[in-house]
């Protein structure tokens, strides 16, 4: 059985991706922090559907790279071998860039780079010598288009689409295929800041007259990670109704 290691388990994009892995018969590996509540209620769904004793989750710190090392050994204690990561846990800061302290920019680049960078290097290794592996970013339209009062968010999302497409150059040859996926608005409790009035207009915005379901980048992030998808990599996707274009 494959297994895939999925951060950002608690939130919608991220059980959305979690339930996917699991009904398409991969074991998942969920990382959450805070959202204790949210693993237990989908572990209760993940029981009703047969589907619970394929999912081990565990709790890390991403702005903590002792935390991110003791997860990491934790799980390769257990697994030998990760055949799929997603980089999906990430934070947001909606806030003028004047306003924004640099302790909030540390922890935004900690959790949305620096954690991706963390647990890649300690995946790599083990799909190195299987010549085979999928990693999926998860960064933003907003890391592709940028976003006023998300300079901090904008930026650390851009980062990560660099990222991505270096990381494919270097490990292409080891049979390693890494992609990104910029989602747009989403359906989450990430944008429950937004006001009525202020996603009616970029519903609008958007060509597609809606706005996203977790389930819609799921699919996505799962068919960048099937064979389907074996001569694809360095990509950059955007699921966004054609927000971004």
């Amino acid at each position: 059985m494959k297994t895939a290691l999925i951060t950002g388990v608690s939130g919608g994009i991220g059980k959305a991706i979690a339930q996917k892995f699991l009904e398409q018969g991969y074991f998942v590996i969920g990382q959450y922090n805070d959202n204790e509540q949210s693993i237990i209620e989908f572990k209760n769904d993940l029981q009703k559907q047969n589907l619970a004793d394929y999912f081990f989750a565990v709790k890390a710190d991403l702005s903590n790279s002792q935390e991110i090392d003791n997860m990491m050994n934790s799980i390769k204690k257990s697994f030998k071998t990760i055949s799929v990561l997603v980089n999906n846990c990430g934070i947001a800061l909606y806030k003028l860039i004047t306003d924004t302290t640099e302790q909030e920019w540390d922890k935004l680049f900690e959790v949305n780079v620096k954690s991706a960078f963390l647990i890649t290097n300690r995946v790599l290794d083990s799909m190195i010598s299987a010549k085979h592996g999928k990693i999926v970013n998860i960064s933003s339209m907003w890391g592709v288009v940028g976003s006023s009062m998300e300079v901090a968010y904008s930026a650390s999302k851009s980062t990560l689409i660099g990222y991505t497409k270096a990381l494919a150059k270097e490990v292409g040859l080891s049979g390693i295929n890494v992609n990104c996926v910029c989602p747009g608005v989403i359906k989450t409790p990430m944008i429950a800041h937004l006001s009525k009035d202020d996603l009616t207009d970029l519903q609008e915005q958007t060509p597609l007259s809606r706005l996203g379901e977790p389930c819609d980048v799921a699919n996505l992030v799962y068919f960048l990670c099937s064979e389907q998808a074996s001569f694809i990599t360095g990509q950059v996707i955007c699921c966004d109704g054609g927000f971004s274009l």
